[in-house]
């Protein structure tokens, strides 16, 4: 962890951005009840008090997803982040929580690719393009206390996400799509995989946040509630 004074190297970037994504899928999974919520506990982080899941199953899973995040993160091969729910029953994808990752060079074409998850109710999966100045030593302008503010702001707005998005009425589970550059080394477990677009979707978009090396933009796209509710 980087002290909060500190101004921020790529390697402090990628730790913020892996961290932020960590947070932000179990907020998100707590506030939208894809998970019990006694399966979850209070932390403080960014000035607020933050749902972290203690499923084991899941921790495992998202640990090794946000491992192999930092790893293109470093090399500057990710695009986008997407939570994608779907109803079990229905099959439908009813809401995509999407985080857009700027870097400093050009974008690359895109591939979709996936990897399985744990247990029925969860695939997770990825997709392809961008690249980065992998030099660790330069320095940003900006402090970890300033990108955690900002960061702070976002994790409010999931929070607030229950005001406006319609209720889930059946369960649902959720796949993760991580975008990278076309030239990224993907694991073998990872395989190729629909985008989950929703059809005539209502978006909301959300803070953004910087650390110099990364900028982060938020938005979420749901199914309006009388396309899909009985």
């Amino acid at each position: 962890m980087v002290a909060s004074d500190t101004v921020i190297t790529l390697k402090g970037s990628v730790e913020i951005v892996s961290e932020f994504f960590f947070a932000a899928i179990n907020s998100i999974l707590y506030q939208r009840g894809i998970y019990q919520p006694e399966t979850f506990k209070r932390e403080s982080k960014y000035g607020l008090t933050v749902l972290t899941t203690t499923d084991q199953g899941l921790l495992t899973y998202l640990s090794s997803v946000m491992s192999q995040m930092e790893s293109w993160l470093t090399d500057g091969d990710v695009q986008r982040l997407a939570l994608v729910v779907s109803g079990i029953d229905s099959g439908e994808t009813l809401e995509r929580w999407q985080f857009n990752v700027s870097v400093d060079n050009g974008t690359d074409g895109s591939v979709e690719i996936s990897r399985a998850g744990n247990d029925e109710n969860k695939s997770h999966n990825v997709i392809k393009g961008n690249i980065i100045d992998n030099k660790a030593t330069k320095m940003g302008k900006k402090t970890v206390k300033e990108v955690h503010d900002e960061i702070q702001a976002i994790i409010r707005q999931i929070t607030a996400s229950v005001t406006f998005l319609p209720l889930l009425n059946e369960p649902c589970s959720f796949d993760l799509l991580i975008y990278t550059n076309t030239s990224a080394v993907v694991p073998k477990k990872w395989a190729d995989s629909d985008p989950c677009y929703i059809m005539n979707s209502q978006e909301v978009k959300l803070r953004s946040f910087t650390t110099s090396f990364h900028k982060v933009d938020s938005m979420v796209t749901y199914k309006e509630k009388d396309e899909w509710e009985l």
